[in-house]
């Protein structure tokens, strides 16, 4: 009899040490998607705070750095985002997007499956109905920025599209953080979206705090915003953040 209870009691310490005993839930994995001629190296430093906090990340470089259809890049995202899925596990994964990539994470979202596999959407900066520099096309007649530059053009057929019917589609979380100082996305309030997203002006909080649209992806106040926001809290920034 004591053998046995001493088996018993042995077995059930083996199974206490295989078995997780944590309770809090482990935050989604996260999934950076860079702006136009981004190279992935370039949000290393986004990625380590995301880190920081405990987050697994994965960096999605846009297709020919951005200079893709927007909707072969939100394709290729779903490939990309898929196999991150797989590979950590989760049902879901958080976005941070950078100028361009929200565009392709939204299409991805409402064009590719994205609106059951992404939880909550930050996008930095990004174009969400156009910018007027890309409609100054003989900016781009050389041909640098790609096909997508035109479908960034204020009143474009790809962004009639993509913005037809609801902006925030599906049960994902979406979050645009912008700033005055932006010299890319013009006017800037167009980076906002309907349809009860949670829009940002980066000024609105904090007055003398110079961001422009590349910094928006290191920002340490920036920064502070896209933490709130992936932890579904209300955006509150530290304006003195690093």
């Amino acid at each position: 009899m004591i053998r046995r209870l001493l088996a018993v009691t042995a077995a059930t310490a083996l199974a206490a040490t295989l078995t997780p005993t944590a309770t809090a839930a482990t935050p989604p994995p996260v999934v950076i998607v860079a702006g136009t001629f981004g190279p992935a190296f370039f949000y290393e430093p986004l990625a380590a705070r995301l880190r920081a906090d405990g987050r697994q990340v994965a960096i999605f470089q846009l297709t020919q750095l951005g200079r893709a259809d927007i909707r072969t890049s939100a394709r290729d995202l779903n490939t990309f985002a898929d196999a991150f899925r797989s590979r950590t596990g989760a049902a879901k994964v958080d976005m941070v997007t950078h100028s361009q990539g929200g565009l392709v994470a939204r299409r991805y979202i409402k064009n590719e499956g994205g609106a059951t596999e992404v939880g909550s959407l930050v996008n930095l900066g990004t174009p969400n109905y156009g910018t007027a520099i890309a409609n100054l096309s003989s900016f781009f007649t050389d041909g640098i920025c790609g096909v997508s530059c035109s479908q960034m053009e204020v009143g474009s057929a790809f962004l009639n599209d993509l913005n037809a019917g609801d902006d925030t589609v599906g049960a994902v979380r979406y979050t645009n953080l912008y700033t005055l100082q932006d010299e890319l996305v013009r006017p800037v309030g167009n980076a906002a979206m309907n349809d009860g997203a949670t829009n940002v002006l980066i000024q609105s909080q904090c007055p003398f705090r110079v961001v422009g649209h590349i910094a928006l992806a290191t920002d340490g106040t920036v920064y502070d915003g896209v933490r709130d926001a992936l932890n579904l809290q209300a955006v509150h920034l530290n304006c003195f953040a690093i």
